[in-house]
């Protein structure tokens, strides 16, 4: 049913569940890693089938729609090697199982799997792609066997040509995906939670409009129509949410616009009443027959020498169903449109990260407590902690769940870059060690992403020294002025000269995209030095996160990250041609602990930065504090002037 905002939190809230946990867990002492000899042995038999016939075969990190975090039900490459990070592939073939995943991950990786897997570590010299794996270090003449609905269209195309010109092997699309073969009756089962409306109180623009402004890109482009295949970009277009991955508020569907209609491919189950309604005039049908209504127009569009669109995030088996001469595969019009934040979202965006900012000061001001001055260091475990602040943002306004699984990470295990403990093999949290919390929260509103490391007791001088500098990075990206278009590869530099003078670095991107309730990595914005960000310039009305960091395995982890806006400003000249200049807002409202910084490190105007967003955060946080708690009297002494 539709409700009003109130029963619709609570509704939500009981709703929006946490991801279920099927694999091993990681501790810095103690690790139980998932025995994968016998689920290799079964894959490895199903690809000697005859009906199968493959002498390598690849398992992706993605579902269908290439999602970054999947439903459990889509967990195979976890399922397979052990290992549960949101990047990485997997590559088996008769003789050898290799991981390939970014600096994350190395850590958890090697951690997580057994014996049975090499780990690839993807970036460091020397290491090829899967891709270039699967090309040029496996025998001639090798199958590569894939589910073709977990490749992108775009590496499928170019895989099967590179695996061709050189003569190494054959790409073969195997409809059944071998894995599941092996996960069997114990593989989870789809979701089939209810889609829900999200509100134009919340969107700022109703849904007939944007599928108008597709429409108008679509004739930019000449095409007759565009095929969405990512699960945010149909969330965002038809204004709905679900609930169907956790801490991603998506539900799976597919997607087909054209001039003069609008098909929403979804499960029947899916879908009550007020959606329907909501949906007039949108046709419905079953999530499985995009497939075969592209087959249907194949031969047409081929006839008339016309295209449709197809995103990125397309698959090689929808372009297979479509056929490739009436296919273009490119950016979807919907990826910047639902970058751009219209002043709804932007506002909603502000308003969502102060309310998170108040259940932060009351989760660190209670922690703060029962560490210095109630002595339950060595008592508190980084799973208990993790559960207290989920309960202190679950009692904020419009707030559904969280945005991902919080990183709660005492010591050592700080240094894991994604790391999250696991009830039974979690750490006790120590007034000696650094604590670092990344979390975030799902509100009606808006999506938040902070990170803050602590320490409760006396930090060392190259713990402040660290933390300073990871500090002095996350500065002079705030403070950065820069042309409209600038992309996040140019600005990237800034977050680390402070710890490259020291020959320091951190091993992930500087800053993603977040939604607006939706998922908390969003493009095609980013900073770090990725090629994908060469061409994601930065306009007025999108996110990004400014979180550098600094980890030494085995010791500590350091990550400073605000969420914030990139908005105009106001420049004496301006030599953009009239495209105008922009910086960020930092919408995020958590104290920065003074105790780890060493002042002497930081020049009068990083004072002053530090000073001014510190009233700040008291100005907007405190007045939802209750005065004289622990929450308010942390928060008051925390944002005092350094």
């Amino acid at each position: 049913m539709r409700a009003s905002p109130a029963s619709s939190t609570t509704t939500l809230a009981q709703s929006f569940t946490k991801k279920q946990q099927y694999s091993s867990v990681i501790d810095a002492t103690m690790v139980e890693t998932v025995k994968t000899g016998e689920r290799l042995k079964h894959l490895r038999e199903l690809m000697a089938d005859p009906k199968y016939n493959v002498t390598a075969y690849v398992v992706p990190s993605g579902d269908a729609h290439q999602s970054e975090y999947v439903g459990t039900c889509d967990e195979r490459r976890g399922f397979i090697s052990g290992f549960d990070g949101s990047a990485g592939c997997a590559v088996v073939t008769m003789d050898k199982a290799a991981m390939f995943t970014d600096g994350r991950y190395f850590l958890q990786a090697r951690q997580q799997m057994d014996d049975n897997w090499t780990l690839m570590k993807r970036g460091l010299p020397g290491v090829p792609t899967w891709e270039e794996y699967l090309t040029s270090h496996l025998p001639a003449g090798t199958r590569v066997g894939i589910d073709p609905t977990l490749l992108s269209a775009a590496t499928g195309n170019e895989l099967k040509a590179a695996l061709n010109k050189n003569g190494s092997g054959e790409l073969v699309a195997i409809p059944d995906n071998l894995v599941d073969i092996v996960w069997g009756n114990d593989r989870p089962a789809r979701s089939t939670n209810k889609a829900f409306v999200h509100d134009i109180q919340y969107s700022g623009e109703a849904r007939a409009d944007k599928v108008q402004r597709v429409r108008a890109e679509l004739d930019k482009l000449g095409v007759d129509g565009l095929v969405v295949a990512a699960l945010d970009e149909i969330a965002w277009l038809f204004n709905l949410r679900g609930n169907d991955i956790a801490y991603n508020p998506v539900f799976f569907a597919y997607a087909l616009v054209t001039k003069t209609d609008v098909t929403l491919f979804i499960d029947d189950c899916k879908l009550d009443d007020s959606v329907r309604q909501h949906l007039q005039g949108v046709m419905i049908k079953p999530y499985q027959a995009i497939f075969g209504e592209l087959s249907a127009m194949a031969a047409s569009l081929a006839a008339d020498k016309r295209k449709l669109l197809a995103g990125e995030t397309a698959s090689w088996a929808l372009v297979q169903a479509l056929g490739e001469d009436s296919v273009k595969v490119d950016k979807s019009p919907v990826t910047l449109l639902k970058a751009l934040k219209n002043p709804v979202e932007l506002e909603g965006m502000r308003q969502s990260h102060v309310r998170d900012g108040a259940a932060m000061a009351n989760y660190f001001g209670w922690l703060e407590h029962e560490l210095v001055f109630n002595g339950g260091h060595l008592r508190l475990s980084e799973v208990d902690v993790a559960d207290k602040l989920e309960s202190l943002r679950r009692a904020q306004k419009d707030c559904v769940g969280l945005s991902f699984d919080t990183i709660s990470s005492v010591g050592a295990n700080g240094a894991i870059i994604h790391y999250s403990p696991k009830r039974g093999s979690e750490a006790l949290l120590d007034i000696n060690k650094m604590y670092l919390c990344d979390s975030g929260g799902q509100y009606l509103d808006g999506t938040t992403d902070v990170t803050r490391t602590m320490h409760f007791g006396t930090p060392t001088a190259w713990e402040r020294e660290c933390f300073t500098r990871v500090l002095k990075g996350h500065i002079a990206l705030d403070r950065a002025v820069f042309p409209s278009g600038t992309n996040g590869y140019a600005l990237d530099p800034l977050a680390r000269l402070p710890l490259w003078e020291l020959g320091l670095d951190f091993r992930h991107g500087t800053g993603h995209g977040v939604g607006s309730f939706l998922n908390v990595h969003e493009g095609p914005q980013g900073v770090g030095m990725r090629d994908a960000y060469l061409s994601a310039g930065f306009q007025h009305g999108m996110t990004i996160t400014n979180e550098p960091g600094y980890y030494e395995d085995g010791s500590f982890g350091i990550r400073i990250e605000n969420t914030c806006l990139v908005v105009r400003t106001e420049t004496k000249f301006d030599y953009s041609n009239g495209q105008g200049f922009l910086t960020f807002e930092p919408v995020t409202m958590v104290p920065i602990q003074k105790k780890l910084i060493q002042a002497g490190l930081l020049t009068p105007d990083e004072i002053k930065w530090l000073d001014a967003y510190h009233d700040k955060v008291w100005q907007k946080v405190s007045p939802l504090l209750e005065e004289g708690s622990l929450g308010y009297e942390w928060l008051k002494r925390e944002t005092s002037p350094l």
